[in-house]
């Protein structure tokens, strides 16, 4: 097992993971989140959200500065200490947002897709949509490289947007609440991956990585990683890893910042 003064990083989703699904609170999980930041062990955080709604979550962790993944991949935050690097603040695969928005538009346009883009509406709209703050649908808003959106159509018209999508290099990720496109080329595996290597190349050592996730569209995140918790979630859907093996993979018996808690608990040695 990994202990605590090993090199690490952890690597977590947000939505249902370190924050609760429906409150959005994270006490429980505040604990950990001192112990990390003591040892200066980097807490990644991975998640659909726009950079900007990652940023303010950082603000509110005391975790400023550290390199995180926005967009599913799409956006990489370079940690404020890489100021040298030719990607720094960060780095955007592939398609950049109006582009995106501008071909999804005329996909709808075209086939009489159904779907409510974030980039369609007003902030009060969204909140009305989506159950946001006003401060959060904001920042909801500040996409730069992908696009979320409320699907309003059948699993038959789903089949044919996802196929329109692909031969244009594009891909559709269903998250927790909403859909998100970006580009193929994009992935939570691909960056981190890339910023592995940052921290090796910068460190000079090797990282052992623990991630942790709740939903079936943190697969990718959670195979990524040397050691996987899947925090316990509302999803209807398991989450299916290619390497399910016990001494790698924890699954939490509590939801949520509880069972975000309970993973690091398993995994990380104290003493």
């Amino acid at each position: 097992m990994p202990h605590l003064h090993d090199p690490l990083l952890i690597i977590s989703d947000l939505d249902g993971t370190l924050l609760e699904h429906h409150s959005y609170r994270w006490e429980a999980a505040s604990p950990w989140i001192s112990v990390l930041r003591q040892h200066n062990i980097p807490l990644i955080l991975c998640s659909a959200k726009s950079a900007a709604e990652i940023m303010d979550w950082q603000n509110e962790f005391s975790l400023t500065g550290q390199a995180f993944i926005a967009e599913n991949g799409a956006v990489i935050q370079l940690d404020a200490r890489w100021s040298d690097s030719d990607d720094y603040p960060r780095l955007l695969t592939g398609i950049y947002h109006e582009e995106l928005f501008s071909l999804l538009d005329k996909l709808r346009q075209k086939f009489g897709f159904k779907f409510t883009c974030f980039a369609d509406v007003d902030e009060n709209t969204l909140c009305e949509l989506t159950g946001l703050t006003r401060k959060q649908a904001s920042l909801a808003k500040l996409s730069e490289a992908s696009e979320t959106l409320i699907w309003r159509d059948s699993d038959e018209m789903m089949a044919a947007f996802r196929e329109q999508l692909t031969s244009m290099g594009l891909m559709i990720l269903q998250g927790g609440r909403f859909w998100h496109v970006l580009d193929i080329q994009a992935g939570k595996d691909k960056a981190i991956h890339w910023l592995e290597e940052q921290f090796q190349q910068r460190d000079g050592k090797t990282h052992i990585t623990i991630g942790l996730g709740d939903s079936p569209s943190d697969a990718l995140l959670l195979d990524s990683v040397d050691y996987a918790v899947i925090v316990k979630g509302y999803s209807r859907q398991p989450v299916t890893l290619q390497n399910d093996h016990p001494q790698r993979v924890y699954r939490s018996q509590n939801y949520g910042p509880e069972g975000w808690k309970e993973g690091l608990d398993h995994f990380i040695t104290l003493k």
